[in-house]
């Protein structure tokens, strides 16, 4: 059985705070007991997607470990905000590895482990999309094929956000970067390049990989906490606004997530052994436009100087989405 979203039949309150529900449907976030992972004092831009969902998803995963838990850290913009030397956010046993080595420095912590018969310590590395996609890759796809006890987080923000928006492999068509400037007769990051690094870890048939979007806590709770009853290599593509690369406003990244995953730009799913078991349906299907707009990495795209065929494109390869996993409920078509 895949998540299943609650549903609040609580109106007219923004106090939904889980005071309804009973302990154990209750969200780990919801709980004083949390374990706070990443705590008050780092310096992550104000709505930054990442911190947000590395609290949610480390969150998760103490729980999961009842605090048994070890995390390994690329370089990146998650490592910079957090742990300014001498200082530190995380309330966990935390390593931080140079930027592509991640994968592979966790799984000489999850063979220590097991050497020293610790079987109840799990191990999470975690990077986002630059140290995941591109400079990592080699040692994820090794963690992939050895099946190290790994559950690896990718906190995908579409760039390399730490030094300059710099365009990466998980960067959209079309998207603004320093890199992918907006001039020319097809501005923007060229179609047709970059890596879809969830189906690439599926065809590795490792045992799980899932995607989830910061702006669904539960879905994001449900998929860590389902990893972490799991051994062996799994994989959690988790998106991520980011305010200052993409030009959004700070209190919009929760939004900006649900149109992504609501247009089918971003399908949400999860995979066991190279196999989609489950989805999360779109509820109220938005054109693409809804999601680029807001966002000034693709404001070339609009106004003056438009370009409708390459939103038209946009467009396709979201429809190709909700084909491929079968997004839409049938009585939505």
């Amino acid at each position: 059985m895949g998540f299943q979203p609650v549903k609040f039949y609580q109106t007219g309150t923004y106090t939904v705070g889980n005071r309804l529900l009973a302990a154990d449907e209750r969200s780990v976030q919801s709980s004083e007991q949390r374990s706070n992972a990443i705590n008050s004092g780092h310096r992550a831009c104000q709505g930054c997607g990442e911190a947000l969902g590395a609290r949610y998803a480390i969150d998760a995963a103490m729980a999961a470990s009842n605090g048994q838990l070890i995390a390994a850290n690329a370089t990146g913009c998650l490592e910079v905000f957090s742990t300014p030397y001498p200082e530190s956010s995380w309330q966990v046993p935390w390593i931080h590895s140079v930027f592509g080595n991640a994968p592979a420095v966790a799984t000489g912590i999850a063979a220590a482990l097991k050497a020293k018969g610790k079987t109840e310590v799990r191990v999470v590395a975690q990077g986002g999309d630059g140290g995941t996609t591109d400079i990592g890759f080699g040692c994820l796809s090794g963690m992939f094929e050895r099946n190290d006890d790994v559950l690896y987080i990718c906190y995908d923000n579409q760039a390399y956000m730490n030094t300059g928006v710099q365009r990466s492999s998980a960067t959209p068509p079309a998207a603004r970067t320093a890199t992918t400037m907006p001039v020319g007769p097809q501005p923007g990051n060229p179609f047709g390049q970059g890596k879809n690094l969830p189906e690439i870890a599926m065809a590795h048939g490792i045992p799980y990989v899932a995607t989830a979007t910061v702006a669904d806590l539960r879905d994001i709770e449900y998929k860590v906490k389902r990893a972490m009853q799991m051994h062996g290599a799994r994989y959690l593509h988790l998106f991520v606004p980011c305010p200052l690369g993409w030009g959004t406003a700070s209190h919009d990244t929760i939004r900006i997530a649900r149109l992504a995953k609501e247009s089918g730009l971003f399908p949400v799913f999860e995979a066991e052994h190279g196999e989609v078991t489950g989805v999360l349906k779109i509820r109220h299907p938005v054109p693409v436009e809804d999601y680029l707009k807001p966002q000034k990495r693709f404001a070339h795209l609009f106004g003056k100087h438009a370009h409708p065929d390459m939103v038209a494109h946009i467009q396709a390869l979201a429809d190709r989405n909700i084909r491929k996993y079968k997004l839409l409920d049938e009585e939505v078509h």
